[in-house]
């Protein structure tokens, strides 16, 4: 299941096997995971850093929201009768 393909090549870098990763498959950050399926294909993906990612959740909420969650967080607990 490929949505899109091309031939690139591999080459010797060092003892180790290199891959040009051509410009359209460019990859964010400089660290992948490599994986190699049952089949024999190698997977490789970008490596995200997980608070920073976590950081960009929050990055879409507006002013307004965060007030009500500060406001929220002042209200002093119920008075509840003990079980």
């Amino acid at each position: 299941m490929y949505i899109h393909a091309m031939l690139t090549k591999v080459f010797q870098s060092g003892n180790s096997q290199a891959v040009r990763i051509p410009v359209d498959f460019r990859l964010d950050g400089d660290t992948v995971e490599i994986m190699r399926a049952e089949n024999g294909d190698l997977i490789l993906r970008p490596v995200i850093d997980k608070g920073e990612a976590f950081l960009d959740l929050f990055s879409g909420f507006d002013e307004s929201f965060i007030q009500a969650l500060e406001d929220r967080d002042m209200t002093p607990p119920q008075d509840r009768d003990p079980l």
